[in-house]
């Protein structure tokens, strides 16, 4: 039997650390709970739990960076879940690509008496355009490309998502209620944003992305046969016919960098095929890690040989470790601490890439400063170089005469607590104002942006989600848990990575169960405060800690602390909250010295939630409890916004 009470009081710094995956997820996605359903075979219950925060699920699901594996607590013990592959699972099975798909059973809002324009079919656009459609707003997204996606579609290769999720993807979006798509409208060109104003748009979202690469100022960069990483991967993946040579070097340590190179060695291209109005509504904007795509690209091309060269060692590359591993996997030839110096070349066409050893990438404050050593010249031939350095934004449609802020880096200035920028009703969001990041950093922007819309045309701000606690009579881990070793994700052999043809191949279900079995349950606690009925008190007989594995429990005497004036004085002015804890004390006894007891101390980043300690306290003073949110308005939607709040609920 389980009990379920609502609006319990819980410290929200306390609680923030005790879902670090979920904190560290951007949308704030609840990975451990749909990690631990999987677990439990509930997959369709599951689904729900990764995608209703995350209208890109599926994308996410192939292509995330997952900031919350970096932050899983199981990764401090051995290694951490594979989130990402999970979600992926998940998708496969109950998401728009599958066969045994469901809409959100959200039930969708009368229609608002607003227009919003969005400009930018990328991953910010489409978030926020889910959001205000759930909302009840009518929404319109202004597209420059003849595809929506933007770099997003552009740039990634179908050979890490293939085209038909992207497809499933953008159509859940456009039916998520009143979405249009227009393609081929270019802002600056076909329109502008005081254009959009007069035609009767109450707010006008900018979400244009960063497509423009950034120079790289060496001799040589105008010869034959070098070219800009993003002109490369658009050319690639709108499939028109681009010629490499055989030797090429790409200039980069990112992920765009690892990505030409593995392409490069492939020999198929498609063909650009003009695509119907049906077909373009029905694609969906992903995001990449670039320099991986294009270095893949390479390979893929038909390239013999292609190499890396990246100033920073290999301890520092950025480039995600499984994706350098990848690269390297596929013959991809990694020169780590070099950097260019010029591009050599003949006759006007590239013969190689002339580079110096690094003598230093930060300096003493950990800024970006490279150094190179004198006299530490070297040669890379090659016949083609592809430049893998960062991308910027492109603002100039904005106009001289626009009042839109605009920062010394080129990057829209916004009020970072609902992206709005310096003109009102204009908001903005994702790589166009904080510079190229992750693609899940830019599905919480188009979220954060929806919430900040709605709140600036109502005028009322969103209600926090409610906070439902869960306590257990009874809560148990699997046997072994902590014994299983972490699934490796399958890929396709190395003799059949050609072409188009998706290289991971996903968990199976037996396998996907197995790993998700690994989860801590980071939010399930064990809570020291007995129940009122039971009139349960601690009686200090120490099974709890003698029973714990993890030696994370520890009665201290009450004599060995030490309670500074600071501390008694927060104590004192939020009494209420920790009347369990002082069972009945005044704050300003425990400085006096003539108290004597114990306190229970726990050090919460080594708890495995076990739940032993419940089950051997004699008392019933300690419990297993569970922590959700859930949304507290009609459209299912939990504004992340909320998580940035210090109160507690």
């Amino acid at each position: 039997m389980q009990k379920r009470f609502e609006n319990k009081t819980v410290d929200r710094d306390w609680l923030n650390t005790n879902f670090p995956c979920m904190m560290a997820c951007p949308a704030h996605t609840n990975a451990g709970r749909y990690v631990a359903l999987i677990a439990e075979g509930r997959f369709e219950e599951a689904y729900r739990f990764a995608r209703d925060p995350n209208p890109l699920a599926s994308i996410c699901g192939r292509v995330c960076a997952h900031p919350c594996e970096s932050a899983c607590r199981r990764g401090e013990i051995d290694k951490p879940i594979q989130i990402r592959a999970l979600k992926r699972f998940l998708t496969e099975r109950h998401g728009p690509e599958s066969k045994h798909f469901k809409p959100s059973p959200v039930e969708k809002q009368p229609a608002l008496p607003f227009k919003i324009a969005i400009i930018g079919a990328g991953p910010v656009g489409l978030s926020a355009a889910h959001d205000l459609a759930l909302m009840g707003y009518p929404v319109t997204i202004f597209e420059a490309a003849a595809v929506p996606g933007g770099m997003l579609y552009l740039g990634i290769p179908e050979y890490r998502l293939p085209r038909d999720v992207v497809e499933a993807q953008v159509r859940e979006i456009l039916e998520t209620g009143d979405v249009t798509l227009k393609l081929n409208q270019r802002a600056g060109k076909d329109f502008s944003v005081e254009d959009l104003r007069a035609q009767g748009f109450d707010a006008v979202l900018i979400a244009v992305g960063a497509h423009r690469s950034r120079d790289l100022s060496i001799p040589g960069v105008d010869l034959d046969g070098v070219y800009k990483g993003i002109d490369f991967l658009l050319n690639v993946n709108l499939g028109y016919k681009f010629t490499i040579g055989k030797k090429v070097v790409v200039i980069g340590g990112g992920n765009v960098a690892m990505d030409v190179a593995r392409s490069a060695a492939r020999e198929v291209v498609r063909q650009h095929e003009i695509p119907t109005e049906e077909w373009s509504k029905n694609i969906s904007a992903v995001a990449s890690h670039e320099m991986v795509d294009i270095s893949l690209s390479a390979l893929r091309m038909g390239a013999s040989e292609v190499h890396i060269v990246c100033i920073e060692r290999r301890d520092e590359i950025p480039a995600a470790l499984e994706e350098v591993e990848e690269a390297e996997t596929e013959g991809v030839i990694i020169h780590a601490g070099f950097g260019p110096n010029k591009v050599i070349g003949k006759n006007g066409r590239v013969t190689a890439l002339e580079t110096l050893r690094t003598s230093r990438v930060f300096d003493e404050n950990g800024r970006f400063s490279p150094q190179f050593a004198a006299g530490s010249e070297s040669l890379v031939e090659c016949d083609t170089v592809i430049m893998a350095i960062g991308q910027t934004p492109n603002l100039d449609f904005l106009g001289k005469d626009s009042n839109i802020e605009v920062s010394s880096r080129g990057l829209i200035s916004v009020d970072r607590s609902n992206l709005m920028t310096s003109v009102p009703g204009i908001f903005a969001g994702g790589d166009c104002v904080f510079g190229p990041r992750l693609i899940i950093d830019s599905v919480a922007d188009g979220k954060r942006a929806a919430v900040g819309i709605d709140e600036f045309l109502r005028g009322q701000k969103h209600a926090d989600p409610i906070l439902e606690v869960e306590v257990f009579d009874m809560h148990q881990m699997i046997t072994n848990y902590m014994e299983i070793a972490r699934k490796s994700v399958p890929m396709l052999p190395l003799e059949r990575r050609t072409g188009v043809t998706e290289v991971e191949i996903g968990f199976d279900e037996q396998t996907a169960i197995e790993e998700a079995q690994r989860c801590l349950h980071c939010w399930i606690n064990t809570v020291f405060e007995g129940t009122e009925v039971d009139g349960s008190e601690c009686v200090l007989c120490g099974g709890c800690v003698d029973v714990c594995p993890e030696q994370c429990l520890e009665l201290v005497p009450l004599e060995n602390f030490e309670f500074p004036e600071p501390v008694l004085a927060h104590l004192e002015q939020n009494e209420s909250a920790y009347e369990v804890e002082l069972r009945g004390l005044r704050p300003q006894e425990l400085a006096m010295g003539t108290l004597t007891g114990a306190v229970m101390v726990k050090d919460e980043t080594r708890c495995i939630r076990c739940g032993l300690c419940a089950m051997r306290c004699p008392v019933k003073e300690i419990t297993m409890e569970a922590f959700h949110f859930r949304s507290s308005e009609n459209t299912g939607l939990i504004p992340i916004q909320s998580f940035d709040l210090r109160s507690s609920k």
